[in-house]
């Protein structure tokens, strides 16, 4: 397993916490909590061995439509694809920026 940490600038704040997937589903878990500092807080433990490149373009083509909100995230990652790590962290920060807390498997 590696363990890996991203940190982004960040303006505003999640409201609420998330949970998207799950670690018995195959592929991919992301927790997202509200931080008070002004960053992403990114946690990725992965059983990809040497994927940093491969999670920094990920978190790269999210940030580019969505910039980051203050939070920390972490992702349990067991060889998910790119197409769902995407996936999953959108419907992270969706929920994580509603109005009312929800969890989602």
């Amino acid at each position: 397993m590696e363990n890996l940490h991203f940190q982004r600038p960040a303006h505003t704040g999640v409201k609420r916490r998330a949970l998207v997937g799950y670690v018995g589903s195959g592929d991919l878990e992301v927790m997202i909590e509200p931080c008070t500092t002004a960053q992403a807080d990114i946690h990725i433990l992965t059983s990809s061995p040497s994927s940093e490149t491969r999670w920094r373009q990920v978190l790269e083509r999210i940030e580019a439509v969505q910039p980051f909100p203050a939070m920390r995230m972490d992702i349990h990652d067991f060889a998910a694809t790119p197409g769902v790590i995407r996936l999953r962290i959108e419907q992270a920060l969706e929920l994580a920026l509603q109005d009312q807390e929800v969890s989602h498997g």
